[in-house]
């Protein structure tokens, strides 16, 4: 898995009984040469990679993919956030460029239309399809067929294109006002990410520790701003995720404000204080 990543998929192949080994991330993605030639499955973001935001080139994809096939691996591919990317040529899918059948293609409604929705999809290569029927049958049975047809129609009818064409247009105003105000009024404190996919942007501490990165995402939330710090197992950099799919772009200046002040508010403490 990524080194920092999603950990809700690390809890549970740890409880599956999956020994996980984390591999690191630079601007390009993950790191193929640093995979242990004995891992078996390697889990990705590559179109908007959790938390850092960066996308997977297309010639790490391909050495991705290499690997893979050298190895007798499979990839999961977690195709997150790839509908809203707001510069740039779109990127090929990992399934798309697979001709070996290693990808193991994944996604959910959650971002593009509600979480509440609860209905996610796979595509699997031919030699995975059973067993992937099998293990369906016997984790839910099925999926309640009202919602899935539904959302079909919808998608049938170009609805979900429309839809989708128009939140890029409101996401991406958002990404431009909170990139351009990140990079503008804290970069004494933080260090952007470059990034343009997704709902969320990250950028690592310049100073600050880990607690008190912590400390000031306590107090902003007390002062009715949520950010979520993230950190790299075994490193002390902390680092901050901002996301920006449910607020209004008129209040996002205000947010950062009081964001800045909870920032000014740690740097100004004595030692001995902090």
């Amino acid at each position: 898995m990524e080194k920092p990543g999603y950990l809700p998929p690390k809890y549970l192949f740890k409880a599956l009984g999956a020994r996980v080994i984390g591999v690191p991330v630079d601007s390009e993605g993950l790191v193929v040469e640093a995979l242990p030639a004995e891992a078996r499955a390697v889990y990705v973001t590559p179109s908007h990679q959790y938390p850092l935001g960066v996308a997977m080139s297309l010639s790490r994809r391909r050495a991705l993919l290499t690997w893979a096939e050298h190895n007798n691996a499979v990839v999961v591919e977690d195709d997150y956030d790839s509908e809203f990317r707001f510069g740039g040529r779109p990127l090929e899918p990992l399934q798309t460029l697979d001709s070996t059948g290693r990808v193991v293609y994944v996604g959910t409604f959650s971002k593009t239309l509600l979480p509440t929705l609860r209905l996610g999809f796979m595509v699997v290569p031919p030699s995975l399809r059973e067993a992937a029927n099998k293990a369906k049958h016997v984790t839910d049975w099925h999926t309640a067929m009202i919602t899935q047809s539904a959302l079909a129609r919808f998608i049938d009818d170009g609805a979900f294109a429309r839809h989708i064409r128009r939140a890029s247009r409101t996401y991406s105003e958002r990404h431009e006002v909170l990139t351009a105000a990140i990079m503008r009024d804290f970069g004494d404190y933080l260090d952007l990410v470059p990034s343009s996919t997704g709902l969320h942007i990250a950028a690592y501490a310049r100073r600050a520790s880990v607690d008190h990165i912590d400390a000031i995402a306590s107090r902003a939330f007390d002062l009715g701003v949520a950010i979520q710090p993230f950190r790299v197992e075994g490193e002390p950099q902390a680092g901050i995720m901002l996301g920006y799919g449910a607020i209004e772009t008129a209040r996002i200046a205000e947010g950062l404000r009081r964001l800045r002040s909870c920032f000014d508010e740690r740097a100004t403490r004595r030692p001995e204080a902090a």
